[in-house]
């Protein structure tokens, strides 16, 4: 197997961890729709969550690449929002960026859990100061 087959390979396994890692965020009270996209030269996936008051929570990641260097990024929104984010990193490797893009899962998906309590709390008091 050449080095380009080896980082493709390597990509399509951060793929799959990464679609993993936001597949097992769960809210028992929560609608969640998995997400996946793909644009020319990159992709993106994550969850997004529905609110009880019909907003939106998306939390991602994003990896793209171009022909002098790869780029990651991740995030947590509540509509427009940011509850996470982090900063989009360039890296000049794939094995760099893959590293780059774990790391940046395992930061968007650690605090998800608590920042849904923490919504649905701010909900919870808004319904019952009316």
């Amino acid at each position: 197997m050449d080095s380009e087959s080896r980082a493709a390979a390597g990509l399509l396994a951060a793929m799959s961890r990464a679609a993993a890692a936001f597949d097992e965020l769960r809210h028992p009270f929560l609608r969640r729709e998995s997400l996946t996209w793909f644009q020319p030269g990159g992709w993106t996936t994550g969850v997004l969550f529905s609110l009880p008051d019909g907003r939106a929570v998306r939390f991602s990641v994003s990896f793209a690449h171009s022909e002098t260097f790869f780029q990651v990024s991740g995030e947590a929104m509540v509509e427009e929002r940011a509850l996470v984010e982090l900063p989009t990193v360039r890296a000049e490797s794939i094995h760099e960026a893959l590293s780059l893009l774990d790391e940046q899962v395992g930061e968007v998906v650690s605090p998800a859990r608590w920042l849904l309590e923490q919504l649905m709390e701010e909900i919870a008091e808004e319904v019952t100061e009316t």
